[in-house]
């Protein structure tokens, strides 16, 4: 067990919630034979090797890890198709570079699928901002690798490693595929990279003169590496890697132990293909999913209309309107998925496009108010079908769920039901004038939706090997056996059309 004992990884499960309330009908249990792709997956050996042991940041920079960094050529790809890794080391030295899928494992997180290398790096050039300050690396490639039939679809990391004195840095990709599946995790890269400030303050929310602009004519690419995480805690395993650790990983390592029939995408494939979308049963937007283009929001809407059922596990979705570049591999902010003002904190988001279709006509709320803040999720109708086998009663409450960006002013769409709701606060006790409202609202074909008005629904999920919680606000608290209930009765009804 990769130098784990079985005491330990049970240790890690238990601390990570994943030993109770197990859905009844969905479950990967130790004693029965595998019988989808991820149940089979997850029978592979894992190990902690994937975590990064010396991740370093750049004290002027801020936000990178010059000593070694790259990036990669696709956000996801599929078996068959040649994956290129782009590599800076400074000073030159070698490397090697590590690829690993990452998982559930029996609770180690992550399994090794390939070593690479070892290469003798060098610097690459930095190159100088282009038209509305797109930093856009066109580095020569260390290495490529045409992607295996055999791997299956998921969120892989390449760490990064100098074999002179260990520093380590990531690379992340998805790998797809098409096959019906009962459900699609969809990643938030686009997210990941409009915040992404590499190499020091190049994120679509800085026009060179205010760091938290929130305008147009800014754009922000793919072709460069991911600069650690800038906001709300401190997270060395997001060097690299965007905000995949953050926010999504605690979902995935959740969803892979508990045997779900999933296959994973990224918000780019939402873009440019339905049928991502519409071969699943249900559809997961899972952390902080910000940024949308419109053709998104149509495929969403296709995809409901055929049936299926959508899970926004995730706050401020689908807020800013993007639009892709020449390449395809850069975007810009163009307009806003909400009313004139619905969001009045940013003096810069009046000078975008605010026309319809609003996102709480597709997720069934919306960001509004102050935007930002944290509550209790409060239940406000315990006779709901999510809330089945919780032993909830109205006002029954998990701490500190809902943050740091959640969803309120909700559609009146037919059928749509408020199933929790409160004020959301600056600091505990303290109330900032938001309120946030989590919905349901049925599809056209015993489909629904459903929006937990919150970025840190995961965290009362699991607590995987490395993660960090955060704390601003309030702070969630961590697996709590109702809210893995309420997730597992909305996947199961998902798939099975019964709660």
């Amino acid at each position: 067990m990769d130098n784990y004992s079985r005491r330990q990884v049970l240790q890690t499960m238990a601390a990570g919630g994943v030993l109770s309330a197990l859905p009844a009908n969905a479950g990967f249990a130790e004693q029965s034979a595998p019988t989808n792709a991820i149940q089979i997956e997850n029978q592979q050996p894992g190990t902690r090797d994937w975590m990064l042991s010396r991740a370093k940041i750049d004290a002027p920079s801020k936000y990178r890890c010059p000593w070694i960094e790259g990036y990669a050529s696709h956000s996801s790809i599929e078996a068959g198709e040649s994956l290129q890794l782009f590599v800076s080391t400074t000073p030159a030295t070698r490397f090697r570079i590590d690829l690993f899928r990452l998982g559930f494992y029996g609770g180690l997180g992550g399994r090794l699928v390939a070593s690479l290398g070892e290469f003798e790096g060098r610097e690459q050039p930095l190159p100088e901002p282009g038209p509305k300050r797109l930093i856009d690396c066109h580095w020569e490639a260390t290495t490529s690798l045409v992607i295996p039939k055999d791997w299956c679809s998921g969120v892989y990391v390449g760490k990064l490693t100098l074999l002179d004195e260990g520093t380590d840095s990531y690379v992340i990709f998805v790998v797809k595929d098409r096959r019906p599946c009962d459900l699609v995790f969809q990643c938030s890269d686009h997210t990941w990279q409009a915040y992404n400030r590499w190499p020091t303050q190049f994120s679509l929310y800085d026009n060179g003169v205010e760091q938290w602009y929130w305008g147009h004519s800014v754009q922000v690419g793919f072709n460069r590496p991911y600069g650690k995480y800038c906001q709300i805690l401190d997270a060395p395993l997001s060097t690299g890697s965007g905000e995949f650790f953050l926010w999504e990983f605690p979902f995935v390592y959740w969803i892979e132990q508990q045997g779900y029939d999933v296959s994973y995408i990224a918000n780019g494939d939402t873009h440019h293909d339905v049928s991502f979308l519409s071969r699943a049963k249900g559809f997961l937007s899972v952390g902080h999913d910000e940024y949308w283009t419109r053709q998104m929001f149509d495929h969403a809407q296709i995809a409901i209309a055929s049936g299926v059922s959508i899970g926004f596990f995730s706050g401020n979705a689908v807020c800013g309107r993007i639009q892709f570049g020449e390449s395809g591999r850069e975007f810009e902010r163009i307009g806003v998925f909400g009313p004139p003002g619905g969001t009045h904190e940013f003096s810069h988001m009046k000078t975008l496009e605010h026309e319809r279709p609003y996102a709480n006509e597709l997720v069934g709320a919306h960001s509004t108010g102050p935007v930002t803040g944290g509550a209790d999720w409060v239940c406000t109708q315990p006779e709901h079908w999510i809330y089945e086998g919780t032993g909830f009663e109205l006002g029954s409450r998990i701490p500190g769920v809902i943050g740091w960006e959640w969803h309120g002013d909700p559609a009146p769409l037919p059928g749509l039901e408020v199933i929790a709701s409160d004020f959301t606060q600056s600091s505990p006790g303290t109330l900032n004038g938001g309120k946030y409202t989590a919905t349901v609202y049925p599809g056209p074909k015993k489909n629904f939706v459903f929006n937990a008005s919150t970025c840190w629904w995961a965290d009362g999920l699991s607590q995987p090997p490395g993660y960090v919680r955060p704390q601003v606000y309030t702070a969630p608290q961590g697996p709590n056996p109702a809210l893995q209930k309420i997730t597992s009765n909305i996947l199961n009804k998902m798939i099975t059309g019964i709660s």
